[in-house]
């Protein structure tokens, strides 16, 4: 949907989630002060099954023109990071610390499972019907999601009927608490420059993927088997890393090394891309960078926020992992078609992002350090480690 209108208009896309993504923060402060976390979770989801149905119709009805794949491009962003982003704030709040450590590496297994199975099942669909059908199988299974939640709810201890807040009178100030919240936190800030320099090395590699696949691979049929491959890939290095590595390697080494030892890896591979931006080597690299967050990153960032409070929890965290993310994503989006505007091969432009993925493991590093001392903290202070479930 995003090469439909030309990879070099992507960061017009990336702009428009991200505005989408500032709209977003008051509604879902003004959701979570009027609500239960219960009926947050299920309103939340709810609402995106829904618009699953509204795309099947406007698919059916008007088929892929360019003012309806935007319209899905920068609703499917919103959907992958707010969704995303609220089953972990949930899931941080059911676990403590130590027991995060334990169980995230296999709870994000589920989310591999799960993209793993699906470019198998993308596959299959696209060949026996139309694009439109994949969206009634999503339906299914975000339906599926919303009933398991239902599930956790009732066997958690925790008493999720209740506000996050208690407070009757609302204004501006309450409504945008999230992002007041990580102004007063070092901790919270560390966390935004992390995401910060997460995202901009993801979005070059992006657009330097969508820039050589525009260009080497011409036909559709050929650019939904290049993808699908890179998903079933990346997901099967995944969940077999989660399943048995994940745990065992952050008890093992710590967050603070674990944060460190990507980051570098990706920087070696994005030197060996400004040497051969072919297309094998973007692959390569996109399978070692996305491979290592969902196994290692996704499951240590989630980590970060079980040492939070709980408004932290929901309404910083919520805002961190959609607008810092995607305003992340817009500005080096246009920095990006800035420099190709100017000449800046795409050789070049993966020399200039080197520095930044250092920079990126020194403030990995440095996080994982804040979240162990917070940690011995709580861990000292309560004598109940982890909830029941």
């Amino acid at each position: 949907m995003g090469i439909v209108n030309g990879a070099i208009n992507m960061q017009w896309l990336f702009t428009g989630t991200f505005v989408v993504m500032l709209c977003i923060v008051p509604i879902f402060a003004l959701l979570m002060a009027k609500n239960s976390i219960k009926r947050v979770l299920t309103f939340s989801y709810s609402f995106f099954l829904t618009t699953i149905f509204v795309f099947y119709y406007l698919f059916n009805s008007t088929g892929i023109t360019k003012l309806v794949a935007i319209a899905f491009f920068i609703w499917l962003s919103v959907f992958n990071l707010f969704v995303v982003s609220l089953f972990w704030s949930f899931m941080a709040d059911v676990f403590s610390g130590p027991a995060s450590k334990r169980f995230f590496g296999i709870i994000t297994s589920g989310g591999s499972l799960g993209a793993l199975t699906g470019p198998l099942i993308a596959n299959y669909l696209g060949m026996h019907s139309t694009v439109d059908s994949l969206l009634l199988t999503a339906a299914l299974f975000l339906l599926l999601a919303l009933c398991s939640i239902f599930v956790i709810l009732a066997l958690s201890n925790n008493d999720y009927g209740t506000k996050v807040t208690a407070r009757k009178v609302l204004n501006a100030k309450n409504l945008f608490e999230g992002i007041h919240n990580i102004g007063k936190s070092k901790y919270l800030l560390s966390i935004v420059s992390f995401m910060l320099l997460y995202t901009g090395i993801s979005t070059v590699l992006y657009f330097e993927q969508a820039h050589i696949v525009e260009h080497t691979l011409k036909e559709p049929g050929q650019r939904i088997d290049y993808f699908s491959s890179i998903d079933f890939t990346v997901n099967t290095i995944a969940i077999i890393g989660q399943l048995l590595l994940t745990g065992s390697i952050i008890k093992k080494f710590g967050l603070a090394k674990v944060f460190a030892s990507v980051p570098l890896l990706v920087g070696l591979g994005l030197f060996l891309l400004g040497t051969n931006s072919s297309l094998w080597v973007i692959a390569v690299l996109m399978v070692l960078h996305r491979a290592g967050n969902f196994m290692l990153l996704r499951p240590s960032r989630e980590i970060l926020y079980t040492v939070t409070s709980l408004e932290e929890k929901y309404k910083s965290k919520n805002f961190i992992d959609t607008a810092i993310y995607r305003g992340g994503d817009t500005l080096v989006g246009w920095l990006f078609a800035g420099l190709v505007a100017i000449g800046w091969g795409l050789g070049a432009i993966a020399f200039l992002a080197i520095p930044l993925s250092f920079v990126w493991s020194f403030v990995g590093h440095r996080l994982g350090k804040q979240q162990y001392e917070k940690e011995k903290v709580l861990t000292l202070n309560n004598k109940i480690y982890e909830n029941s479930i």
